[in-house]
């Protein structure tokens, strides 16, 4: 039973089911997301567009299983019932930059109901350089601004571009066993950071890079050819110079870029607040007091990063709400059109002395 209902169980039948109810009824549309750690971003995402008319239910693709995955999501059974009234809400990953080479890259490229991050994943938006001093603030309660984040995260960006390319090159020519995706990754990872000298950092990472690009110029010669065109197509699909991280796998970066860039920032924070406690207290009941309560207004800066949601400003997060609104456009222009449709065939009926719906 469950088996035939799953197969059944397509935009066409959410579509009939809603004309089922009141007329007044919100009009309901099914997205499905990868996991359960996938539903805060797209329900944030979605509210906008939420309305008196409409609005949207988050699930996962299965009630059967915790497998997770774009897999699950749009090549199970579902994957080939998409419409206007179930949608699905994926991570990039790296197929929206393979344009097509694959299955799943041909499908997110293409279909209308599946809407995607353009980004990498959700996490790439959590790092949104712009965001990141937000970010120390709301994990320590300090204002202060102790290193230029959207300055060394752009430089960092430049510094990775040309392996980059190389990275999405091995993937589109179905070479990447020589360079995968983790590989790159350890590439341009770093561990500690002096935050009074990031540049010392940014230089490391650098020669990391130029090693690893020497070695690919040597044993992929007929690269040559076509690298070039690939980072001017890259550039025409969003990715800039300055922008690479937000197209890197999303876990190398919250995890092994950006963790070890707010930790040490936020612990001097901490000690910098702590501090002027301290000077500022007039007897020690006073200082224990205030540290106490600073110390449990303290937030871990992991957990803040993985609830920021000040992005929206990004410009992938600007293509992926026009599509979104586009998708809602044609759902009222489609609406519009059935109701024109029913009036007509009330009035014919009234006409021809027919019973009208609803009569």
């Amino acid at each position: 039973m469950s088996k035939r209902l799953s197969e059944n169980l397509n935009s066409y039948y959410l579509g009939a089911a809603h004309k089922m109810k009141p007329k007044k009824a919100r009009h309901k549309i099914v997205a499905y997301v990868e996991s359960y750690d996938d539903i805060f971003f797209w329900r944030n995402v979605l509210d906008e567009f939420e309305t008196e008319d409409r609005y949207f239910e988050i699930m996962l693709p299965s009630r059967t299983t915790l497998g997770k995955g774009k897999k699950l999501v749009l090549m199970n059974k579902l994957g080939q019932q998409f419409g206007e009234n179930m949608i699905a809400c994926v991570d990039a990953d790296y197929d929206y930059l393979l344009q097509g080479v694959t299955s799943i890259s041909a499908l997110i490229n293409t279909n209308p109901y599946v809407f995607h991050t353009y980004v990498y994943a959700i996490e790439n938006y959590q790092c949104y350089a712009e965001s990141l001093h937000s970010v120390c603030v709301m994990a320590t309660l300090n204002d202060h601004q102790i290193v230029d984040f959207e300055g060394f995260m752009q430089e960092y960006s430049r510094i990775i571009w040309p392996l980059f390319v190389w990275s999405i090159w091995v993937y589109r020519h179905n070479v990447y066993h020589d360079f995968t995706m983790t590989e790159f990754g350890n590439h341009v990872v770093f561990g500690d950071i002096n935050v009074y000298h990031p540049e010392y950092t940014l230089e490391y990472v650098r020669r990391k890079v130029n090693r690893k690009m020497a070695w690919l110029q040597h044993h992929y010669p007929q690269a040559k050819a076509d690298y070039e065109s690939l980072k001017a197509e890259l550039q025409s699909l969003g990715v800039t110079p300055e922008t690479t991280y937000l197209y890197m796998q999303g876990h190398t970066l919250f995890e092994n870029v950006v963790l070890p860039l707010l930790e040490p920032v936020c612990i001097l924070l901490r000690k910098e607040r702590e501090k002027e406690i301290r000077r500022l207290a007039e007897h020690d009941v006073q200082r224990q007091n205030e540290l106490s309560c600073y110390q449990h207004s303290q937030q871990p800066i992991g957990e803040m990063l993985r609830k920021n949601i000040n992005f929206k400003q990004a410009a992938p997060y600007q293509r992926l709400r026009k599509d979104i609104l586009r998708f809602m456009e044609e759902l009222d222009r489609q609406y519009a059109r059935s109701e024109t449709n029913m009036g007509e065939r009330n009035m014919n009926g009234h006409l021809t002395g027919q019973p009208a719906d609803g009569d």
